[in-house]
């Protein structure tokens, strides 16, 4: 005995299997759970754990920092925050992507180079204290900076800062006043992207970026990429062209073609050398990954390189070679926003906002998965919003991570946000100090920086191959992301995008798979009878793959119909036709018999005198098919599998009721099976039939008494439905097969 207990410990199952099964009517006696009213604990009382509890999750450094392994983590962190600060992966790379990049990013932003160190130091010291990733790099991303440039571009174009030049019909730019006026515009831009980040944060809304889906997030990103060669092209080349933004300013391609007799063949040299070299070295890099301490720095090579050649040699006044310019030092006072702006750029900043949050959350679930942590999506939004937001008053514009700067900050030892912390300090010393030294470095190797650096988004072009493979409908969402957002530009593109995502999702419940069931030989397990060509005689068991509403329930009566084998309509109104042809011959027989009748009467009772007739009407019996001279059908019952049901509105029950009417009208009896126990409830609310749900009827006595079906114990009941047709729930007992046996 003692043994045995000890087995059933081990085996916690093996009590549940050996319990007692209970039938549906001792079922209803046992109360249902919270039936009765219980003291709960109010999660919004206040007290002392509560507060603890919210400030806790409100800062998330409260709970790791005290817990902080210095020994383990401590030295992984300071090599990583430094190889973060100077060194790269391929795609995006760090002080080419906090420094180097952080200068040709703001370039694509539109914005003095300045501004984006200021976006690589603010952000990232302020997600180490807000953020729960400990391993994505957050600052400067391209396709952020690119949406920012569309703003920029479109609401403070060149042309509005034009000055005359004095005794001269010709005009020239005023970069100072331009640029002053794109800061105070970005910074407006991005404190709106915090706001709206946290109050998704705070209204839970995280879930928001599941309607992006990856093929259409890798789609998106793929045409910004080419949109980003694009704006970068004219700085390869060394041409003056028009900013253009908006619907359809990719042809703005075609100005630069016009442009190119008048290339400056300096900065062409110097980007095409610059690209070769980088990329060369990239390979390299790649190639013996496995034997280098860390990836080589070229971009950070590259960039001291040229500005010492282009300082020492003049290229600017020789060659005309346009370079970064001023780069102010030391850090600037907090400006308020121009609320003036809000108007204009409402819509832009909750695009990026969504963008941004999108492939900060998607990385960040990647390596908690693999480090064995959970990232909080909705703290994680609220996050990136007190970055953006604290960040804009201080002239920074709107930040994500990449993949690249995340793989750094892992790959070198990073164990928390402490290596993000010591990659910015690298950057404070810059903006303090180094900044200014870069002021000679010509735009032209940015671009060519920025340009190398989307050879891996350029590769998502290779998900067209492999979604033709395995899932076309992806492929489409895909094609439309990509040609949307190269024609609507960025944000519009990224709200046709996600509407047409959605659009398939309802054109594929509205055109979901029907299928007839059969048993496969020998078990009780029901699949489509084009695999399994057994069906039960005078049974159809009808499923959808798809739940029924308002936009399909049309054509699942249609379906239904179609594949029952039976010509419905047609049976039915042969039916009324023989009914009113049957009432009128009934009629006319009974003129006939009244008027013998009468005849008769009048010679037994010559005196007038009739006897009353009977009050007591004859019981009416309603003809049957047989009756009627029509042929019946084959079939007898028809099921249907409500399994994949999820939820049942009122044109969906408007329809069963329709779909019960007709086949009873042709003698065949319709079931329910597999429907669940809050949609089973709501068909008896809606009085679907009447009287309502039964929940003391035996099923297999009613089974047994209104179908022809052997019903072979044990089943799983549910309740039962009678309305001159029988409405049956029956629950299977896996969504793939059935517990019915016929």
């Amino acid at each position: 005995m003692a043994m045995e207990q000890s087995e059933l410990r081990r085996r916690p199952w093996a009590s549940q299997a050996d319990s007692e099964v209970l039938s549906e009517a001792e079922l209803e006696e046992i109360p249902r759970a919270f039936s009765s009213p219980v003291a709960l604990p109010h999660p919004s009382r206040c007290s002392c754990a509560a507060a603890k509890s919210l400030l806790f999750r409100f800062l998330p450094i409260l709970s790791w920092l005290p817990r902080y392994p210095v020994r383990d983590w401590l030295l992984g962190d300071i090599v990583s925050g430094f190889s973060v600060g100077i060194m790269h992966l391929p795609q995006v790379t760090l002080l080419p992507s906090l420094l180097c990049l952080g200068l040709a990013y703001a370039l694509l932003a539109g914005v003095p180079p300045v501004t984006g160190l200021y976006s690589s130091f603010y952000p990232v010291f302020l997600y180490f204290l807000f953020g729960t990733s400990r391993h994505i790099s957050v600052g400067p991303f391209a396709v952020i900076s690119v949406m920012i440039g569309s703003v920029t571009g479109s609401l403070m174009p060149d042309s509005n800062f034009m000055d005359p030049v004095n005794g001269t019909n010709e005009t020239v730019l005023n970069e100072a006043r331009r640029d002053s006026a794109r800061v105070e515009l970005v910074a407006t831009l991005t404190i709106l992207v915090g706001v709206f980040q946290m109050a998704l944060g705070m209204l839970q809304f995280g879930f928001v970026v599941t309607y992006l889906s990856e093929p259409l997030v890798r789609g998106y990103t793929t045409a910004a990429a080419v949109q980003v060669l694009v704006s970068q092209l004219k700085y390869v080349f060394g041409v003056e062209v028009a900013e253009q933004s908006g619907p359809l300013s990719m042809f703005a391609v075609s100005r630069i073609c016009t442009k190119l007799p008048q290339t400056n063949v300096g900065a062409l040299v110097t980007s095409l050398i610059a690209m070769a070299a980088i990329l060369a070295v990239k390979l390299l890099s790649a190639k013996f990954a496995s034997k280098l301490p860390m990836p080589i720095p070229i971009e950070l090579i590259t960039i001291i390189v040229s500005t010492g050649i282009s300082y020492g040699a003049g290229l600017k006044a020789k060659f005309g070679i346009s370079v970064v310019g001023d780069i102010p030092s030391g850090m600037k006072p907090p400006v308020a926003p121009n609320v003036s702006y809000f108007g204009q750029v409402v819509g832009n900043a909750f695009a990026i906002a969504v963008v941004g949050y999108a492939i900060c959350i998607s990385l960040g679930k990647i390596f908690a998965l693999k480090h064995g942590y959970k990232v909080n999506s909705n703290q994680e939004l609220i996050a990136l919003g007190i970055c953006n937001f604290v960040g804009g008053f201080f002239q920074c514009f709107s930040i994500s991570c990449s993949m690249s700067r995340t793989l750094v900050q892992e790959t070198t030892g990073g164990n928390s946000q402490v290596a993000g912390v010591i990659a910015s300090l690298v950057i404070l010393v810059t903006i303090l100090k180094i900044g200014q030294l870069f002021q000679d470095l010509p735009k032209a190797i940015l671009a060519a920086i920025i340009i190398v650096n989307l050879k891996g988004m350029f590769k998502q072009f290779t998900d067209i191959r492999t979604l033709w493979r395995s899932n076309r409908i992806d492929l489409l969402i895909w094609l439309v992301t990509f040609v949307a957002t190269l024609l609507l530009n960025l944000d519009m593109g990224l709200g046709v995008s996600v509407a047409f995502a959605l659009l398939t999702v309802i054109f594929r419940t509205q055109m979901p798979r029907y299928s007839i069931l059969g048993q496969v030989s020998n078990t009780d397990i029901y699949r489509d009878v084009g695999e399994y060509n057994k069906e039960i005689p005078g049974v159809k068991i009808f499923r959808s793959s798809a739940t029924v509403y308002f936009a399909n329930a049309e054509l699942y009566a249609e379906a239904l119909k179609e594949k029952s084998g039976i010509n419905v309509d047609y049976l039915i109104g042969r039916k009324k036709k023989a009914l009113k042809k049957q009432k009128k011959q009934q009629e006319k027989d009974k003129k006939e018999e009244a008027k013998k009748k009468k005849v008769h009467l009048c010679q037994m009772f010559p005196s007038g005198l009739e006897p009353q007739a009977s009050s007591t009407p004859k019981a009416f019996n309603e003809p049957t098919l047989e009756s009627l001279g029509l042929k019946k059908p084959d079939l007898h019952s028809l099921i249907l599998d409500f399994t994949p049901i999820n939820f049942v509105d009122t044109v969906c029950i408007k329809i069963l009721k329709n779909i019960f009417r007709d086949f009873q009208e042709i003698e065949v009896d319709v079931f329910l099976v597999g429907c669940h126990g809050k949609e089973a409830s709501k068909l008896g609310r809606s009085k679907a039939v009447d009287p309502p749900f039964d929940s003391k009827s035996s099923l297999q006595e009613d089974v047994s008494c209104r179908t022809e079906i052997p019903i072979c114990p044990p089943l799983e009941q549910s309740q039962v439905l009678a309305s001159g047709f029988t409405f049956l729930c029956l629950l299977f007992s896996s969504p793939h097969h059935t517990s019915l046996s016929c």
